[in-house]
Parts: C-alpha cells; structure tokens; sequence
C-alpha cells in the first residue's frame, strides 16, 4: 500500500529529499506489524534544515500575497485528489478507523483552503495620532523561520493546521513529524513539493529522539517561532527553552475537558454526544470529554442510555467498515490505561459500569469502558485519561457542576448540554476554558481560534487568531508636513 501511494521514506531539507543512513519502524498499532522505515533525523539534520528555512525566509516573505496563495490553491487541488492515500495511510500508522481518517483528511482540508483564502488580505491600518500631528500606521510582517512540532494523534489535522497558518502568514517551516505517524507527513510535504512551492520554504524531520532536534533548534537564534501539541509536561519545557532566546511560542497542550449535563439537557442528545466526543479516535484527545458531570435529576438515565451506547461500539482494524473504536497507539499507552482503570476502582472507588480490560490478540486495542465515581476529592480528577475510558460524576446544583469543571489546572475545552440560554450563556462565560461546546461535542472550525488556558497552552491555531500567532505587527510613526499646500 504504501509503493502504491508513493511516500518517500526521507528527510526533505532545502528542496531535497534525503537518506540519513539511521532509520526507525512505523508500527501499525492494530496488528504490531512494521509497515515502513524512515529516515532518522538527528540535532544536526535539523539544524541544517533551519539553514534552508534561514535561506528560503525573504524570498518567501517576499512573494507577492496572490502568488503564494495560487501555490496555496494549488496544493489544496493537489491534496484533495490524494484523499484516499491519505485516508489510507492515517488508518495505517495511528490506527483509527478509516471513516475517521477520511474525516480528519476533509477537516484538514478546510482549514488549509481558509488559510490559503486568507493570504492576500493581511492588512494594517492608518490613522490619525490621539495627539495629532503625525500619522500612525500598522503592518504585519511574518514571525520567521518556525519550528512545527506536531503530534501523532491527528497527524494530518495538524500538518494543515500549523503548516497551513505559517505559510499563508509568510514564514519558512521546520516540520518535526511524530515518531508514530511520519508519513503522513512527508505525503503532505511531498504534495507541497509536487505544487510548486519553493526549495526551503517546507522542510521536514523524522527522528527517534525528538527532544535533540527541539533543543537544537530552541538554542539557535535565528529560529523565530515554535509550535508545539503535546503534553503539557513536554510544553513547559519547550517553553523554558525558548526562553532563553525570547523565541515566540504557542503551545497547545493537555486537556481535562469537563462535559456537563444539567437537569433540563436533551439527553438522547447529550448521550450521542459524549460518546463522539469521549470515544472518537479511541479517546486520544486533548478535547475529548475527561469528566462527565451529570445532575442528580438525569444521572440515571444518561448512565443508563450511555452505557448501552458504550456497549454498541465496535472495536478492531480500522479498515474493517464496521470498526468505530480503533488501537491505542502503542503498547506502552495500552499498558497504562489499564493501569488507569485499576487505580481508579481500587485509589478512588469507581464502579466499573462496563469494559475496563485489553483486548487480547494483535495489536493494542482496550475496551471501551464506563466508570462511576461516588466522589469528586480522589487525585485522578484531573488526570487527562486519554483513552477509551469514560469517567461518569454526578452533582447536585448548577453551581456545584460549575465549580467542579473549574477545579483544574487545565483549561482546553468545556462542553455543557442545557436548553435553558440563559444558563448556556451564564456558564459559558463562567467556565475557564478557551473554548466551550454547547450542545456540542466537536467544535473544530476553520474560522475559530482553537487554543486554551491555564495549563492547556498559550496562543491560537485557525481562525484569524492563528494566523495572527505567525505575524509580528510593526507601528510606523509618519510625521506629516501639512506646510505642503501652502
């Protein structure tokens, strides 16, 4: 499958793809088989793919704004026509059904075409000073070479997104692909390359040992921008490391996203809901719903309705049709999701309503699985889960649920099911999250900023918002001799 979609198994630094001579394997986590080798990038390989983003930053910036977008456009026909192979290849190497690939592809999509759309109406403004006498003008100019590091959950979701923003703002990129998931990055560099754009403006490294590649490039001044989805551990000290050289930064990391059900909710919808937004992609997410919080008056029946949904989801090969639960992404996730569940009924006295075990045979597939907790004080409360375990709480008041969402050094994404608008509204502005789903469970949108608070990150990515994170606004103070009409 993968000579058939042509995907080079190199580095791409400066125009050029390249063999390092070390590799690593690209396991499929639904049967452990090695589908491919890639090249294994080291701290020198990314720093010579930095010189060709160096190289490439001021004839990029330069280009005029309608001719990067014709290679924006060109690409974006480009990718679209290769949607199958990359549908293929996302279900290949991170395992999630097919269906799930091929959705997360279309996602992309949009967001890369609102960002190509995007590109020649970057403006500024001019204006009288509050004082008068002279002029104030405003432009915005790119960042500079940026590092993208990007996660192996939504592998293509964050190429487009990332790549689709620095590009359009005018910057040269650095790819860092993930370990799990490299070639559907360099199928979308290669497709870049195939469009036109110029040697050095996309560069890509694959490596075993990301944390080399990152510190290199942090230490190196002529490296402007980072962009970093992971872990909130690994993001504070990617943001330690950029500090040293004021690099600017946006970091979008861990999520514990409170899904609260109040008592007058639809709860056929809320059930529908949470089951999407807890057990899409096997629940690796940073937005996935984390806790569940129901009011008292409707905890029965969301349990109940819930828990049967939970039990309706088919697991295996995400290229089986029937699939809607893929692998966890390696052994080592599995093993700790177990773990998870074992500390949670015997740490925290959760019920366990359904699932809770690995399903044995090839690959690294858990089942879905439901626990009740009697309490909100045990300290996994605000341990991001990050698998197909679903955490059920229940509560007593609006207020209550309100403050336990709350009680979280995260702040990604909320979700909160009512029909009442005031309450939506009330709550909404209340939660401490950059983004809250109402009625909702999936929220992504080309045209909103996607990015949270506290311990979740700092910066945006889509929307104007993200475009803004790659661009620099530059004031120049005009005096005017308005003498001239005398």
């Amino acid at each position: 499958m993968l000579q058939t979609h042509e995907v080079p198994l190199g580095i791409y630094i400066g125009g050029a793809w390249e063999n390092t001579g070390r590799h690593f394997d690209v396991v499929n986590p639904s049967t452990g088989d090695v589908i491919a080798s890639v090249s294994d990038g080291d701290a020198p390989d990314g720093l010579r793919a930095l010189d060709a983003a160096v190289a490439a930053q001021e004839g990029w910036r330069k280009m005029p704004p309608r001719a990067r977008a014709d290679l924006f456009h060109a690409a974006h026909r480009l990718l679209v026509s290769r949607a199958d192979a990359f549908a293929d290849i996302m279900t290949l190497e991170s395992g999630k059904p097919r269906a799930e690939s091929a959705g997360e592809f279309a996602l992309s999509m949009s967001f890369f075409q609102w960002y190509a759309e995007q590109i020649a109406h970057i403006h500024g403004t001019y204006s009288n000073s509050s004082s008068g006498g002279f002029r104030v003008m405003t432009t915005k100019q790119p960042v500079g070479p940026a590092l993208l590091i990007t996660p192996w959950n939504f592998p293509m979701l964050m190429n487009a997104r990332k790549g689709g923003a620095a590009l359009a703002a005018g910057c040269t990129v650095v790819l860092k692909s993930a370990s799990e998931t490299p070639l559907t990055a360099a199928l979308f560099v290669a497709t870049l390359e195939e469009a036109g754009f110029p040697s050095g403006v996309v560069n890509l490294i694959h490596t075993s040992n990301s944390a080399s590649i990152s510190e290199a490039l942090l230490a190196d001044q002529r490296l402007r921008k980072v962009s970093f989805t992971g872990s909130t551990g690994v993001g504070s000290i990617l943001l330690a490391q950029s500090a040293r050289n004021i690099i600017n930064a946006s970091m979008e990391l861990g999520g514990d996203g409170p899904f609260v059900v109040l008592d007058d909710a639809n709860i056929d919808l809320a059930v529908r809901e949470a089951v999407n937004c807890k057990f899409r992609n096997a629940g690796q997410a940073c937005v996935a719903a984390n806790r569940i919080i129901l009011h008292r008056d409707i905890a029965a029946e969301f349990t109940e309705k819930f828990v049967a949904a939970a039990r309706a989801l088919t697991v295996g090969d995400g290229f089986d049709k029937n699939v809607v639960v893929g692998p966890l992404i390696n052994a080592r996730q599995r093993e700790r999701t177990g773990r998870l569940v074992e500390d949670f009924q015997s740490a925290a006295g959760a019920t366990l309503l359904f699932g809770g075990k690995s399903i044995a045979g090839d690959g690294f597939f858990f089942e879905p699985t439901v626990l009740s907790f009697p309490d909100k004080k045990h300290d996994f409360c605000n341990e991001e889960i990050f698998a197909p375990v679903a955490a059920l709480y229940t509560v007593d008041s609006v207020s209550e649920a309100l403050q336990f969402a709350n009680d979280t050094h995260y702040g990604l994404a909320a979700y909160l099911f009512t029909a009442d608008i005031s309450r939506a509204i009330t709550l909404a502005e209340r939660l401490e999250f950059g983004m809250v789903g109402i009625n909702r469970g999936i929220m992504a949108e080309p045209s909103a900023p996607f990015g949270g608070v506290k311990s979740s990150g700092l910066g945006r990515e889509g929307g104007h918002e993200g475009l803004d994170d790659f661009l620099e606004p530059k004031y120049i103070a005009l005096t005017v001799d308005e003498s001239c009409m005398d």
